[in-house]
């Protein structure tokens, strides 16, 4: 049962994280009370956090999920952390870190635009278009990280006067989208909503005029268009299922004693709270 409810609560947390991060981020939470030892529930709390803009804990929780499991596939998000807590210096030392260096192509794109990032936010510009200048920048080859790295240049070299050049980029950075057909040329979803009485009615009988089941599926496989894809997404717990205020969560429990120091401010009222319970602690005792 454990298991099924911190499940369920981590289903949520995915399902909102792009409609709305906040209440994503509360799930991700709830899943911690009964499951905050677990890589992937550090996890997504950290994804949920930083979705909903409270990077101090998620540069913790990235930190505590790089301790568990030895993973430095969340670099990038920690050195964007760094800067949303207004530490650009502290981006850029995350970015030249020797850990920086085993990542993938993916990766290293995704620290290229935290630094070039970065570097804007000390007035570096022309050293934020030079962040960006690495070797996955090729205007001939789409990957899936190339229409973000595209705009993200052309972005750069605006800030810098090279207009004629960022539009170029621009101008590619669709190009790639179409060659990939992600963005605004990613295939629709389409989604069956059933049919009415009068068509189920007409639909011949499966035996009796479609012939047998494995004329049927060459049909099928025929008719299918080549690229379709079905994504069948679990079912989604009942909502009266879930709860948010379970018991106290060891969510902050993250044996990081730098993290502790530097990612989160104090909470005066939690503060405050924290000695009322003591203090009746202590008068309990003495009766």
């Amino acid at each position: 049962m454990n298991a099924d409810w911190v499940a369920k609560h981590l289903v949520m947390a995915g399902r909102l994280i792009d409609i709305d991060p906040e209440l994503s981020f509360q799930h991700a939470l709830a899943a911690s009370r009964r499951g905050g030892r677990l890589a992937a529930v550090r996890e997504a709390v950290g994804l949920t956090a930083y979705a909903a803009g409270h990077y101090g804990e998620a540069l913790r929780e990235f930190r505590t999920y790089r301790r568990i499991s030895g993973s430095n596939v969340h670099l990038p998000l920690m050195a964007d952390c760094e800067r949303g807590l207004g530490r650009p210096d502290r981006a850029l030392d995350v970015v030249r870190s020797p850990e920086a260096q085993d990542l993938d192509a993916p990766g290293k794109v995704e620290l290229a635009i935290v630094a070039s990032g970065a570097r804007s936010d000390l007035g570096q510009l022309d050293a934020a278009v030079a962040e960006l200048e690495i070797i996955q920048l090729d205007i001939n080859r789409a990957f899936s990280y190339s229409p973000r790295l595209f705009r993200a240049y052309a972005d750069a070299l605006t800030a810098v006067g090279r207009t004629e050049e960022a539009g170029k980029w621009q101008r590619q950075a669709v190009v790639a989208e179409n060659a990939l057909g992600v963005g605004d040329f990613e295939d629709p979803d389409i989604i069956d909503l059933g049919e009415d009485d009068e068509d189920e009615a007409r639909k011949p009988r499966f035996r009796n005029l479609e012939g047998t089941p494995e004329r049927a599926e060459e049909r099928q496989s025929a008719e299918a268009p080549a690229r379709a894809e079905t994504v069948i997404a679990p079912e989604a717990p009942e909502q009266d299922e879930v709860e948010l205020d379970d018991a106290e969560s060891d969510y902050f429990d993250s044996d990081d004693a730098e993290s502790d120091r530097d990612s989160v401010e104090e909470d005066d009222d939690a503060e405050e709270d924290g000695e009322e319970a003591s203090h009746a602690g202590e008068e309990s005792g003495n009766d």
